[in-house]
């Protein structure tokens, strides 16, 4: 396979996922809408990079040079860091000014890179010097709670740590969610049911803003198109 992709859940109330990929043979990939910022470490051409990448509103093509290998940390909604706005992050991605085979920098500090066994261990020391700081109240939003507070409060609380709407969060879900189900061969109307969607062609317009595929193309894969990144099933999004 051209990119070969590993993921697993995490126990961690600020981790919603752990990742790691390898390229082999790929020039492009087909990057798709994501509501969670992470936190990248990419091996290319024997350099390091690490950086922080934030939530994605829309699908894009990116490089993907062959041979690289990647690990990230995707970070569950109501995570983050003070010293970056999360509104700074939307659709763009921070390189770490120093980095190299066991080290980066983050917030003008030294950490050390960790491996996708140790990513929970890792985080819990970004939590413990004050890096990263955790909302309980989004995430319990985003998954369907119902919060005794106003809902301009809510807002501006899903805002401040997501850098996204609540209802832009639910559009990006909602679409990963079509595509997974989709990919597993449920039809189109029933994904429309499913789901919410007002009609087919709602469907449509939100699978090529978000995934970049049409449901036939999600149906019926073409091993000649540019690979997806990272689309994994985490059970019915709340509200669907």
């Amino acid at each position: 396979m051209p990119l070969e992709n590993e993921d697993r859940p995490s126990d961690s109330p600020y981790v919603h996922r752990v990742w790691r990929s390898q390229a082999s043979g790929v020039a492009r990939m087909t990057s798709i809408a994501t509501s969670n910022w992470e936190l990248v470490f990419w091996e290319q051409h024997g350099s390091v990079h690490a950086a922080v990448r934030g939530p994605e509103t829309t699908v894009s093509s990116v490089e993907v040079p062959d041979g690289s290998a990647s690990f990230g940390i995707t970070f569950a909604h109501g995570t983050s860091m003070p010293h970056l706005p999360a509104a700074r992050l939307v659709d763009s991605a921070l390189e770490s000014p120093y980095a190299t085979a066991t080290t980066f920098t983050l917030r003008g500090e030294e950490w050390l890179i960790p491996d996708f066994e140790s990513a929970e261990q890792f985080v819990a020391r970004l939590v413990r010097q004050g890096v990263v700081v955790r909302d309980p109240l989004v995430d319990e939003v985003v998954t369907g709670g119902m919060p005794e507070l106003g809902t301009r409060s809510v807002q501006r609380r899903v805002a401040a740590a997501t850098g996204l709407t609540q209802g832009g969060i639910r559009q990006i879900e909602r679409a990963r969610q079509a595509a997974i189900l989709l990919g597993e061969g449920v039809v189109p109307l029933e994904v429309v049911n499913r789901l919410g969607y007002y009609d087919q062609p709602h469907l449509a317009r939100s699978l090529q803003r978000f995934i970049g595929r049409t449901a036939t193309e999600l149906r019926r894969p073409d091993a000649a198109a540019q690979p997806l990144s990272l689309l994994y099933k985490i059970g019915d999004p709340a509200g669907f």
